[in-house]
């Protein structure tokens, strides 16, 4: 359990765990996030929420259980979805501010030389 007896940062606080007392759990998905369902909510729906395995990250929550969350669907993933096809590949976290971050050409990871478009663009001197 660790540093998340009293940080929320980094899984489920001692308080959270407590309160899963009565509830349902109802799944986890590949990453190891743990599901649950119980009581309902002001629209008088089930609540659902995520006790994530790593760090709370709301990105780290496949597609098919963001659906389910947010009552999409009305069951869980496995019974709700049809299965994966063979060409999908699997969901992956938001990788902003990682060495894995989406890098365009331009940008100074990759040499700051961006290729040049039709129609391109003059940038303002204020000599000219």
């Amino acid at each position: 359990m660790g540093l998340n007896i009293f940080t929320w940062w980094n899984g489920a606080t001692i308080g959270t765990l407590a309160g899963l007392r009565g509830k349902t759990r109802v799944g986890a998905d590949d990453q190891g996030n743990v599901y649950w369902q119980g009581g309902k909510d002001t629209a008088g729906r089930p609540r659902r929420w995520v006790i994530y395995k790593a760090s709370n990250d709301a990105s780290g929550v496949p597609p098919e259980w963001f659906s389910w969350l947010h009552h999409q669907i009305d069951d869980v993933p496995d019974r709700a979805l049809p299965p994966h096809r063979v060409w999908q590949q699997p969901a992956m976290p938001n990788m902003t501010g990682t060495a894995l971050a989406y890098r365009p050409p331009g940008t100074l990871e990759k040499g700051g030389e961006r290729i040049r478009a039709t129609g391109d663009y003059e940038a303002w001197s204020p000599e000219a």
